[in-house]
């Protein structure tokens, strides 16, 4: 019987095109696709181009691409995206990790590192975990809370814990941003640190998108003026806030003004500063507030 013997340099000639009219990186996609199915690293394929694929693997690559074509994202096919140098196991119930988050990962870090005297995290609206994750690799005495709305959500992020080992360090806890403060652990009642990436698309911006759909809602609309997550987290934040704490945030490109105001609104005497991503768009509100050896984020 004759066998459909394909190399991996005609795999990506012929079937990269298919992919044009849904991807922006249709090459890349598909390269990932086939590192993802071969098991091989991507820049191993790229030196291998004469590699034929095995029948399984040539039909597992038709059939994601089936699926991309009908509008599932390339992360959800796969089943894991990489964010912060890791791999993350992420579902439709889950945002899909993204570059720009990694700025407020880097920042908190840094914060971190710098204050070896403060170990407590806040991770409000998780999702899949990605934030309180890196952190606690990153960190090995961090202990963090990582809450979110999504019961599901939650249960993809305790996995990632799981596989990076971290999950005796961070509790999973289903609420609304955070839980009402006199039913928390009386000695958790404080965090040194708060991060999110909430939900800030418009609702009426986020029902033009193509990203409409096809990520979790829930994950997404921040409401009328996108603010309502953030504008809520910022009101309750003072009383979960160790003195000199910091919190992180980041936000849509266009909200940057907005956030500084409602943050000088709640904390008047603190040292707070918007800070642009590599495209150069406002995307992280930081907020370190004073009392407490605080630290200057500067």
């Amino acid at each position: 019987m004759k066998t459909n013997r394909q190399t991996v340099a005609a795999v990506l000639k012929s079937l990269t095109a298919k992919l044009t009219d849904i991807s922006d990186t249709p090459a890349l996609d598909m390269q990932v696709l086939l590192a993802h199915v071969t098991g091989k690293p991507r820049t191993w394929l790229l030196a291998h181009p004469e590699t034929v694929l095995t029948e399984p693997e040539l039909a597992a690559v038709k059939e994601a691409i089936t699926h991309l074509q009908q509008g599932i994202p390339l992360p959800y096919v796969l089943g894991h995206w990489e964010f912060f140098g890791l791999d993350f196991l992420v579902t439709p119930d889950t945002l899909i990790p993204r570059p720009e988050t990694e700025l407020l990962v880097e920042r908190a870090l840094h914060w971190l590192q710098a204050a070896p005297h403060r170990r407590s995290l806040a991770d409000v609206g998780t999702g899949s975990g990605c934030i309180a994750i890196s952190l606690a690799k990153h960190i090995p005495d961090l202990w963090a809370v990582a809450t979110d709305l999504s019961l599901p959500a939650l249960k993809v992020a305790r996995k990632n814990a799981y596989y990076h080992e971290v999950q005796t360090r961070i509790d999973f806890l289903q609420c609304d941003l955070l839980p009402p403060h006199s039913n928390y652990l009386a000695t958790r009642n404080h965090f040194d640190l708060i991060c999110a990436n909430l939900p800030y698309i418009p609702s009426s911006t986020l029902h033009q998108l193509p990203i409409y759909g096809r990520e979790p809602s829930l994950a997404l609309d921040g409401g009328a003026d996108g603010l309502d997550l953030i504008r809520r987290l910022l009101k309750i934040a003072p009383e979960w806030l160790a003195p000199g704490g910091a919190i992180f945030l980041e936000i849509e490109a266009s909200q940057g003004a907005a956030v500084l105001s409602l943050a000088y609104d709640t904390f008047n005497q603190a040292r707070i500063r918007l800070e642009k991503d590599l495209t150069g768009s406002d995307r992280l509100v930081c907020i370190q507030t004073v009392g407490g050896n605080g630290l200057n984020m500067e």
